[in-house]
Protein backbone atom coordinates (compact mmCIF):
# COMPACT_ATOMS: atom_id res chain seq x y z
CA UNK A 1 0.00 0.00 0.00
CA UNK A 2 2.67 2.36 0.77
CA UNK A 3 3.94 2.67 -2.78
CA UNK A 4 0.73 3.36 -4.08
CA UNK A 5 0.33 6.00 -1.49
CA UNK A 6 3.30 7.43 -2.32
CA UNK A 7 2.49 7.70 -5.49
CA UNK A 8 -0.20 9.60 -4.75
CA UNK A 9 -3.06 7.18 -5.03
CA UNK A 10 -5.11 6.63 -1.49
CA UNK A 11 -5.71 2.86 -0.78
CA UNK A 12 -6.94 1.70 2.22
CA UNK A 13 -6.61 -1.75 3.69
CA UNK A 14 -9.05 -3.29 5.66
CA UNK A 15 -8.91 -6.80 7.60
CA UNK A 16 -11.86 -8.96 7.50
CA UNK A 17 -11.82 -12.18 9.48
CA UNK A 18 -15.12 -12.65 10.06
CA UNK A 19 -17.36 -12.06 7.39
CA UNK A 20 -20.27 -13.02 9.97
CA UNK A 21 -19.39 -9.99 12.21
CA UNK A 22 -18.63 -7.72 9.06
CA UNK A 23 -22.69 -8.56 8.23
CA UNK A 24 -23.75 -8.25 11.52
CA UNK A 25 -22.95 -4.85 12.16
CA UNK A 26 -25.05 -1.91 11.23
CA UNK A 27 -25.31 -0.20 7.95
CA UNK A 28 -23.49 2.92 9.03
CA UNK A 29 -20.74 0.96 10.28
CA UNK A 30 -20.40 -1.47 6.94
CA UNK A 31 -20.74 1.20 4.70
CA UNK A 32 -17.70 3.55 6.83
CA UNK A 33 -15.38 0.32 6.41
CA UNK A 34 -16.43 -0.49 2.33
CA UNK A 35 -18.15 2.78 0.98
CA UNK A 36 -20.34 2.04 -1.44
CA UNK A 37 -18.60 4.78 -3.65
CA UNK A 38 -15.07 2.90 -3.70
CA UNK A 39 -15.69 0.32 -6.15
CA UNK A 40 -11.69 -1.10 -6.98
CA UNK A 41 -11.48 -3.53 -4.65
CA UNK A 42 -9.58 -6.23 -4.38
CA UNK A 43 -10.10 -9.14 -1.92
CA UNK A 44 -7.13 -11.74 -1.41
CA UNK A 45 -8.55 -15.16 0.23
CA UNK A 46 -6.14 -17.71 0.79
CA UNK A 47 -8.86 -20.15 0.05
CA UNK A 48 -11.97 -20.22 -2.19
CA UNK A 49 -13.50 -16.53 -3.84
CA UNK A 50 -17.14 -17.34 -3.98
CA UNK A 51 -18.05 -15.39 -0.83
CA UNK A 52 -15.93 -12.29 -1.54
CA UNK A 53 -18.07 -11.19 -4.73
CA UNK A 54 -20.13 -9.82 -2.87
CA UNK A 55 -17.85 -7.81 -1.06
CA UNK A 56 -15.74 -6.80 -4.28
CA UNK A 57 -18.52 -5.94 -6.46
CA UNK A 58 -18.83 -6.51 -10.27
CA UNK A 59 -15.73 -4.58 -11.19
CA UNK A 60 -13.68 -5.56 -8.43
CA UNK A 61 -10.95 -8.68 -7.90
CA UNK A 62 -10.86 -11.50 -6.05
CA UNK A 63 -7.21 -13.43 -5.85
CA UNK A 64 -8.23 -16.49 -4.44
CA UNK A 65 -8.14 -20.48 -4.73
CA UNK A 66 -10.87 -22.43 -5.72
CA UNK A 67 -9.36 -25.46 -6.95
CA UNK A 68 -8.09 -28.64 -4.76
CA UNK A 69 -4.51 -30.19 -5.44
CA UNK A 70 -1.61 -28.50 -3.55
CA UNK A 71 -0.96 -28.55 -0.20
CA UNK A 72 2.57 -27.50 1.89
CA UNK A 73 4.38 -24.70 3.31
CA UNK A 74 2.77 -21.28 2.80
CA UNK A 75 6.44 -20.19 1.63
CA UNK A 76 6.12 -22.87 -0.97
CA UNK A 77 2.55 -22.75 -2.02
CA UNK A 78 1.68 -19.19 -1.73
CA UNK A 79 3.71 -18.26 -4.52
CA UNK A 80 2.33 -20.77 -6.66
CA UNK A 81 -0.74 -19.24 -5.95
CA UNK A 82 -0.11 -15.47 -6.68
CA UNK A 83 0.09 -14.88 -2.88
CA UNK A 84 3.00 -12.56 -2.85
CA UNK A 85 3.65 -8.83 -2.35
CA UNK A 86 4.88 -8.18 -6.05
CA UNK A 87 1.69 -9.87 -7.33
CA UNK A 88 -0.94 -8.37 -4.75
CA UNK A 89 0.74 -4.80 -5.63
CA UNK A 90 0.64 -5.75 -8.96
CA UNK A 91 -3.38 -6.48 -8.93
CA UNK A 92 -3.80 -3.41 -7.08
CA UNK A 93 -2.02 -1.04 -9.88
CA UNK A 94 -4.12 -2.73 -12.44
CA UNK A 95 -7.31 -2.05 -10.66
CA UNK A 96 -6.40 1.57 -9.90
CA UNK A 97 -5.69 1.91 -13.41
CA UNK A 98 -9.14 0.94 -14.74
Amino acid sequence: MTAANAAGRRVRLVSMPSTEAFDAQDAAYRESVLPRALTRRLAVEAGATQSWWRYVGNTGRVLGIDRFGASGKAADVFPHFGFTADNIAQQIRQLLEE
